[in-house]
């Protein structure tokens, strides 16, 4: 059994409120956990203590028993010291798609035959 520590959102209608829970990798999203270790609350402040909270004890004695953070929440156990979270890197975001250079690419080839004419 592969063990997740995720979210499971609850709250009413765009007023999301996320539980952290440990649950079976094949259980839902809100479905079935195993134990609940802490809260996420997006609606408040950045700066506020309460917006995210942990009980550290049972996610590390989860953690040493194999349980796999999502990325979500290993942002949150980084920021607690809990975990490691490595820095990801995407060169190749910003660079445009395939169609958008095609299109870059007839823009310049109008615009060449535009002033050679």
């Amino acid at each position: 059994m592969s063990l997740k520590i995720r979210l499971a959102r609850g709250g009413a209608k765009k007023r999301p409120y996320y539980r952290i829970v440990i649950a079976d990798a094949r259980s839902p999203r809100d479905g079935r956990f195993i134990e609940r270790v802490g809260t996420f609350d997006p609606l408040l402040g950045k700066d506020d203590p309460k917006r995210v909270t942990l009980v550290n004890e049972r996610i590390e004695h989860w953690l040493s028993q194999g349980a796999q953070p999502t990325d979500r929440v290993l942002r949150f156990l980084d920021a607690a010291g809990l975990a490691k979270r490595e820095a990801r890197n995407n060169p190749k975001k910003a660079e445009p798609g395939a169609k958008a250079k095609e299109r870059a690419e007839a823009r310049a080839k109008a615009a060449e035959s535009a002033t050679a004419e």
